[in-house]
């Protein structure tokens, strides 16, 4: 099922376009959005949603995120970017799909190089080195173009995404994580922005350590190819369901090599060639 068929524009309380169905159970949809945020609210991991859902209905997935959208906008908070998963093609092929997924991104989760990450704020979290890019211009043309792309990107900067899941044990699918809001938790960006010019993320290599050790090595070819072939098949998604990125959003465009465990007290750096490095460390 393509994005375009599963899913088309809904808007939030805010009047905020999201994407998502507009149409399906309604009433089941409302149960199922509850018992996520239930659970990003208590702490208290839920079961899987997919078995309440038809196989391979991607547009009540989103329709469930937006709700959750919606919910938060209206409770004040503030979207600044996306973010993409299963950019992997390992990861895809564990969950039996052949595209990648979005969430949201909001003001408050994110952290700036060097800031405590307060742990217990992400349910079930792990680690994930990622590129982020800032962009200057809106990106509301069809059809885009990856020159079009290039040239609204503000700059790129290293990221730390600690990823998380109200789904209990990670027992996960497609349907499961897209409804979870991409199992998104929080966001560290580094702080020194990279112009594109000169840069081949295609080939940027990718190092973390944890309390000094090496635990992940990848590289941008992991990440869809390209983190800017992530970008753009985000970029185009966006359009299709109405929701364009606009100048200012972040993109988080997915991992570039294994997602490893996190626990409190653990020191952080990720390095990414041409990029430079982000550091974090966890709180309680």
């Amino acid at each position: 099922m393509t994005t375009k068929s599963a899913t088309r524009t809904v808007k939030n309380a805010a009047g905020v376009k999201t994407g998502g169905k507009a149409g399906g159970d309604a009433a089941r949809n409302q149960r199922l959005a509850d018992r996520i945020r239930i659970a990003h609210e208590t702490g208290v991991p839920t079961g899987p949603i997919r078995d309440e859902l038809a196989p391979g209905d991607l547009g009540s997935a989103y329709a469930i995120q937006a709700i959750n959208t919606r919910y938060w906008v209206k409770q004040g908070r503030r979207l600044i970017g996306r973010k993409i998963g299963l950019t992997s093609k390992s990861v895809q092929k564990q969950l039996g799909v052949g595209q990648p997924d979005y969430g949201m991104l909001f003001a408050d989760l994110a952290f700036g190089d060097g800031e405590e990450v307060p742990l217990a704020r992400v349910l079930q979290p792990k680690l994930e080195a990622e590129v982020a890019l800032v962009l200057e211009r809106d990106l509301k043309q069809k059809d885009l173009t990856m020159s079009e792309l290039m040239s609204a990107v503000a700059y790129a900067l290293p990221a730390i995404e600690i990823v998380g899941s109200r789904i209990a044990n990670w027992n996960i699918k497609i349907q499961d994580t897209i409804a979870d809001n991409a199992s998104s938790g929080l966001f560290v960006l580094g702080n020194e922005p990279k112009k594109l010019e000169g840069l081949d993320l295609r080939l940027c290599g990718m190092v973390m350590e944890r309390r000094g050790d090496q635990v992940s090595l990848g590289a941008g070819v992991a990440c869809l190819g390209s983190p800017l072939t992530a970008a753009l098949w985000l970029a185009r998604t966006m359009v299709d369901v109405g929701a364009p990125l606009k100048a200012g959003d972040v993109i988080m465009t997915g991992a570039l090599g294994p997602m490893v465990g996190v626990s409190p007290g653990d020191a952080v750096e990720v390095r990414i060639s041409g990029l430079g490095s982000v550091r974090t460390s966890f709180g309680v």
